[in-house]
């Protein structure tokens, strides 16, 4: 899969742009409000339908426009071309997502169509932040990897509402509740199933890119699935009917699983620097890609955003190489060009420079070994 042509209107500071990046590496350089990172902004609009800057889509749009649209063209990886349109208008609460000519029946359909992974300052939050980031990059894998995971998770997102909704008001039906808990468990199971593979056949991935990148020991990858192993969803929901009617919610089962980082036995954000976490995050989301690649043949297009930040120029030059490794399409934006320039230009790999200022983008020159490109 790579994208072959963006077109972009009436997006924060982008008035009307297209982007037609090459199938590999692709560096989007220029000064901080340059309009950058809205072009990353853009293609994750595409994939996913929403923004990994704000939950706002009208915020997205240019001040006094009445909407914004993007469009884009994919080539998949079996040779075929897709037509993918996203448009927001101001006047309306929901977007207009055209996919070939047609509405999709779900976002669903976008996300297996352009599967994007973003390395940016906000990826800290998977070390950093609560479970459900880890949670969502461990379903990401899953729904990639195999096509039943949607399905059970939906059911089991369905169920635990419908539980959630008894247990909170009044006296309990207790022959309704029954079946719902029948239901959460039967796909709760199921998630956490295709949740535990995933990360079994992620792990030697990750460490295998760590150990390039990095040199750091003795950090350990685990999974837990939020509930006691030993006990079956079923009998635990059972079980603890009664406190968590005391409680209003269901407190144990797959929506409280969590991906374990440590480091001799510690959290290893507890104990890693900057520089170092944004590595170890780097290489996990790497380590999505490449899985998806060897075990679904299919691959992953890399949205990296401001590439130098937290990294000295040693690491830098790691990550890049890896980077290169990778069969999916990079979009990279960065404002220190000449800290890319041995990363990328000291080779024949194929790399599509732009100039992005002022909202307008333009082809650049790639580097020559002493030449600025500013």
């Amino acid at each position: 899969m790579s994208l072959e042509q963006l077109d972009i209107k009436r997006l924060r500071n982008l008035q009307q742009v297209r982007l037609q990046p090459g199938p590999r590496l692709n560096v989007l350089s220029g000064a901080n409000g340059s309009g950058k990172t809205s072009l990353l902004e853009a293609i994750h609009l595409l994939s996913l339908g929403r923004s990994f800057r704000t939950h706002r889509l009208k915020a997205v749009m240019q001040h006094e426009a009445e909407a914004f649209a993007v469009h884009g063209r994919i080539r998949h990886d079996d040779g075929m071309l897709w037509s993918v349109g996203f448009e927001r208008r101001r006047d309306e609460d929901d977007s207009r997502i055209q996919l070939q000519g047609r509405r999709p029946d779900s976002l669903v359909e976008l996300a297996r169509l352009l599967p994007v992974q973003v390395i940016n300052p906000d990826t800290f939050r998977l070390l950093e932040g609560g479970p459900r980031e880890r949670r969502q990059f461990i379903d990401w894998g899953a729904f990639h990897l195999d096509t039943r995971f949607i399905h059970h998770w939906q059911r089991f997102q369905r169920a635990l509402k419908q539980r959630n909704h008894l247990l909170r008001h009044g006296r309990m039906d207790v022959l309704q509740l029954r079946l719902w808990e029948a239901e959460l468990a039967t796909h709760g199971e199921a998630v956490d199933q295709l949740r535990g593979q995933l990360v079994t056949a992620l792990r030697p991935i990750f460490e295998q890119l760590l150990g390039a990148l990095t040199e750091i020991t003795d950090l350990k990858l685990g999974y837990s699935r939020g509930w006691d192993k030993q006990t079956p969803l079923a009998a635990l929901l059972e079980a603890s009917r009664s406190r968590d009617q005391d409680q209003g919610f269901t407190q144990s089962g797959p929506q409280r699983a969590d991906l374990r980082l440590t480091r001799y036995g510690r959290p290893a954000v507890d104990m890693l620097s900057r520089g170092q976490q944004k590595l170890v995050v780097s290489a996990l989301k790497l380590a999505q890609g490449q899985l998806l690649e060897t075990l679904v043949a299919r691959r992953c297009l890399y949205l990296v955003d401001d590439l130098p930040s937290e990294l000295d120029l040693h690491h830098r030059a790691l990550f890049c190489e890896q980077l290169k490794a990778q069969a999916g399409q990079v979009m990279m934006t960065t404002v220190e060009t000449e800290s890319l320039r041995h990363c990328l230009g000291a080779d024949d790999t194929e790399v599509a420079w732009f100039h992005v200022e002022h909202g307008q983008i333009s082809p650049a020159k790639p580097f020559m070994t002493g030449v600025s490109n500013e």
